[in-house]
């Protein structure tokens, strides 16, 4: 049902997308009589300050939206806990864990629409949350939760609290695209992560898809700096802070950390016996606590005179420490969805839909694919929602769209961002001509200054 927040709640402006509460009829008030306060309800209102602080502690350990509906009862409550507004962006507790953005396939993109639908993997709960601060921005990345914004005239870029609507800026991104980066398609498909600069302090990593450029800024400073040149990165997770990637070294594949810089950046060298590396595809996720890296191959079965390939996987878990690649054999409940913008794992007991102990990833030709580790075959699972053909509209969009519709495009940014659901827009087609038109109409709006604004 919906919830009303209060005026004073930084998070008045959400509404709950699993129904409306229907208006009650219209009755004229009873003035021979007062309204007495009931005894439950002036003890519900003066609770213990332990107690509260206990069901705040549990209500954090689990999400901060709760913990700010729960300050939001009363004025009691308010004053015995602490403000959720982290002005930082550096406490964990406070950061919306757990919450992915989900895409409404309507074509049309967040910033220009000024609100975002979150949805939680552990609940299933979806929230629709108005963003003013959207406006005259493009996104360009997510960290726990937390929104990365680039500024469509100035470059600036801001991270963005969607539940405390707390903001912190960084500085423009001129001076160093003139220097480093150079390439305006670039910065059409750049991407970044929030990491911990310190114990006060954001920080925020940048990189482009078409520059092998890696950037970064912290929160106070005023210019950004190049942090690597030349790398081709694979894959690319922010972890407890940090910044690790694949990449790819010659013929050989590794694992570095690139945010905060060090004089042994890399971690561990992937194992060499998956064929062609070329032909393989490398992820980092982040799963149950540790980093996971999942290597995509392709395996050899002869099936009569012909051999037939078939897609496999091998999972390692990255001993960050010791620098070990461990291999693991099982998921257990969860799902992992890959692509190399984004990864991500959820629990497949809290999302019945999503098959455990699978992967969920994208071919060229198959823009849903489910692999399962225990049995190692792969099923396809966007065939018969396929609304073109390459060339021509076949069909209509089918809706409602799958958990794992969604929980892939949100891996896909580059479709996310357009309001394009990607089993349907991963390719778009020559006769989609207005579609096509409206993208370079929005990508136009991306100004760079020659002048560093200040």
């Amino acid at each position: 049902m919906g919830k009303k927040l209060p005026p004073s709640t930084p998070a008045s402006s959400w509404t709950e997308t699993a129904g409306r509460r229907r208006k009650g009829p219209s009755l004229a008030p009873l003035s021979a009589c007062k309204r007495r306060r009931t005894p439950e309800a002036s003890g519900w209102a003066s609770l213990p300050t332990d107690v509260v602080h206990l069901v705040t502690s549990r209500l954090l350990a689990d999400d901060v939206v709760d913990y700010i509906v729960f300050r939001a009862v009363c004025s009691g409550w308010r004053s015995c806990t602490s403000d959720a507004r982290d002005p930082t962006l550096r406490k964990p507790d406070l950061l919306p864990r757990g919450w992915v953005a989900l895409c409404d396939g309507d074509g049309v993109r967040p910033d220009d629409a000024g609100e975002i639908s979150f949805f939680h993997t552990q609940t299933a709960r979806r929230l629709r949350v108005r963003l003013p601060e959207l406006r005259r921005h493009r996104i360009v990345g997510f960290t726990q939760g937390l929104i990365i914004l680039l500024n469509k005239r100035t470059t600036a870029v801001r991270v963005l609290h969607p539940f405390t609507r707390v903001v912190v800026d960084l500085p423009s991104l001129v001076p160093v695209f003139h220097d480093a980066v150079r390439n305006r398609n670039s910065l059409l498909d750049m991407n970044a992560a929030v990491c911990s600069a310190s114990t006060t302090s954001i920080a925020v990593v940048a990189w482009f898809l078409w520059t092998r450029v890696v950037i970064g800024a912290e929160a106070g400073r005023p210019t950004w700096e190049v942090l690597h040149r030349g790398l081709f990165l694979r894959s690319i997770l922010p972890f407890q802070g940090r910044l690790y990637a694949t990449v790819a070294m010659g013929g050989s594949r590794e694992i570095m950390q690139l945010y905060p810089r060090s004089p042994h950046p890399v971690l561990a060298h992937v194992p060499n016996d998956f064929g062609n590396p070329s032909l393989c595809n490398y992820f980092l996720v982040e799963s149950g606590g540790q980093v996971l890296l999942a290597v995509h191959h392709l395996t050899g079965q002869h099936c009569g005179v012909e051999p037939l390939q078939q897609n496999a996987y091998r999972l390692f878990a990255l001993d960050i420490d010791r620098g070990e690649l461990i291999p693991v054999n099982c998921l257990g409940g969860h799902a992992l969805f890959l692509n190399r913008d984004r990864c991500l794992s959820v629990s497949a007991r809290d999302l019945p839909s999503v098959s455990s102990n699978s992967i969920y990833f994208s071919l060229h030709r198959d823009p849903v694919v489910v692999h399962s580790i225990r049995i190692g075959f792969s099923e396809r699972l966007a065939v018969s929602c396929q609304i073109h053909d390459g060339k021509d509209r076949i069909r209509p969009s089918m809706r409602p769209f799958t958990i794992a519709d969604h929980l892939l495009t949100y891996c896909h940014p580059h479709e996310w961002t357009k309001g394009l659901m990607f089993h349907e827009y991963h390719s778009i087609p020559e006769s989609f001509e207005e579609l096509t038109t409206n993208i370079k109409a929005k990508n136009s709006e991306l100004r760079i200054p020659r002048i560093a604004v200040r």
